[in-house]
């Protein structure tokens, strides 16, 4: 009899889990004629509408980086999307050219409001997602996309700008921004100067937007991406405490904004 009860705990354990098996597929969708493959993970055990979170890219694109993080989320019970800035097939080979990728969309900020807000639309559509219940987060170059969804004025709760450059052509258009915003920033980050920070937080002032800027000491860019080394000398570098404290302030950041 013991033996019997003891199978029947592991039969359930193992079907417990076996259903709450995280779902993980390539999403392909189209923006004016051109395709592009975004990234989905949920857990299929959670039933009715709950909050989703749509990641945005580093300038290397969808990676299994990205991957990783949107699995991440939703292990943590969201449904998570990463959204393809660049376009199917559409790969920097190497870090000049994801310069030239990521430069190009910087420099028009509308063509990149653009790819973030069909991403949007599409994380909308997928079953189960609770549409007045979004957030976005994006690293490096993402954190710039995820901002700049924000200062398009998207219905979204917030935006999470991991190591994201900051700066705006248009400030004004912080006006528009109706999320609440957390930017999480390496303090000692050559790539984002003083000056790019200081216009961040006016820009936010004169908006009255809700925000939180944290400053991790000792961290430079790219502190969340092991592939970047451990060399801070080099302006980008991985730092496993900013790394954990970030993650940590995201999760308590969606805590209140859903």
């Amino acid at each position: 009899m013991i033996h019997l009860q003891v199978l029947l705990t592991i039969f359930l354990t193992t079907a417990t889990a076996a259903q709450a098996a995280i779902v993980k597929k390539d999403i392909e969708y189209h923006l004016a004629g051109k395709p592009y493959t975004g990234y989905l993970a949920y857990d299929d055990s959670k039933k009715g509408p709950r909050p989703a979170v749509m990641v945005a890219h580093n300038w290397m694109g969808v990676t299994q980086e990205t991957k990783d993080r949107v699995d991440q989320l939703a292990e943590l019970g969201y449904i998570a999307f990463a959204v393809d800035i660049y376009g199917k097939n559409s790969r920097p080979k190497d870090q000049k050219e994801a310069a030239e990728f990521s430069g190009f969309f910087k420099k028009d900020r509308i063509a990149l409001r653009a790819r973030m807000q069909q991403g949007l639309s599409v994380l909308k559509k997928q079953p189960g997602v609770d549409p007045n219940k979004i957030a976005v987060i994006g690293y490096c170059f993402g954190g710039t996309a995820a901002i700049e969804l924000a200062r398009a004025g998207a219905p979204i709760k917030g935006v999470v700008s991991f190591h994201g450059g900051l700066d705006s052509p248009k400030p004004e258009d912080g006006k528009r921004i109706k999320a609440k915003i957390l930017a999480l920033h390496g303090a000692d980050d050559p790539f984002v100067p003083a000056e790019e920070l200081a216009a961040f937080e006016e820009e936010m002032r004169k908006a009255k937007v809700d925000w939180v800027l944290i400053k991790y000491g000792g961290a430079v860019h790219s502190f969340t991406e092991k592939a970047a080394g451990n060399d801070n000398s080099k302006g980008a570098a991985y730092n496993a405490d900013a790394d954990r404290r970030s993650w940590e302030a995201m999760q308590a950041f969606f805590k209140e904004i859903f």
